[in-house]
């Protein structure tokens, strides 16, 4: 699932060029709710009464909890700035560009991977984008972003270098 949102206006920030966030796929919520439902079955085992419940009051929640926690970052490009998780670059300081196919993912994050790059990877999400980082102060070269449309990103991105 892609929520991306449309362009839209910020008094503070600019116009949103490009906006994702990198929420797991939808099926996988119910294997989650198994989970917590097999989880919540062992602790139902083991008390007797109300208590026998709690685990599944608790459990339940927690795993599908966990998997919304794990898709909660989000990619964006705003006015004149790439935010990915919580880290944010200015446009100015964006160099060239590459997609990384599904296929060159294990190189890309393996052997070629730089130890400093800053690296956001969700794996249920097959492509990447590399982008160099110009800034000579940023302590890593690039960074790695996964993206369910990375050509839409590399778009924004060169639009928003454009614009400055």
């Amino acid at each position: 699932m892609s929520e991306q949102v449309a362009p839209t206006s910020s008094a503070t920030s600019g116009p949103t060029a490009f906006d994702e966030r990198l929420s797991v796929p939808l099926w996988w919520y119910v294997p989650a709710a198994g989970l917590g439902l097999l989880l919540g079955a062992e602790v139902h085992m083991g008390y007797p009464g109300f208590r026998s419940w709690i685990g599944y009051l608790v459990l339940i929640p927690l795993c599908v909890a966990a998997l919304w926690w794990l898709g909660r970052s989000r990619v964006r490009v705003e006015g004149d700035t790439l935010g990915a998780g919580d880290r944010s670059v200015a446009l100015r300081h964006v160099g060239r560009t590459d997609v990384v196919e599904r296929g060159d993912k294990q190189e890309a994050l393996g052997p070629d991977l730089d130890p400093t790059a800053f690296l956001l990877h969700r794996a249920w999400i097959g492509r990447l984008v590399r982008i160099e980082i110009t800034d000579p102060d940023a302590p890593e070269p690039y960074w790695v972003l996964s993206s369910r449309d990375p050509e839409r990103l590399v778009a924004a991105l060169e639009k928003g270098r454009k614009g400055r």
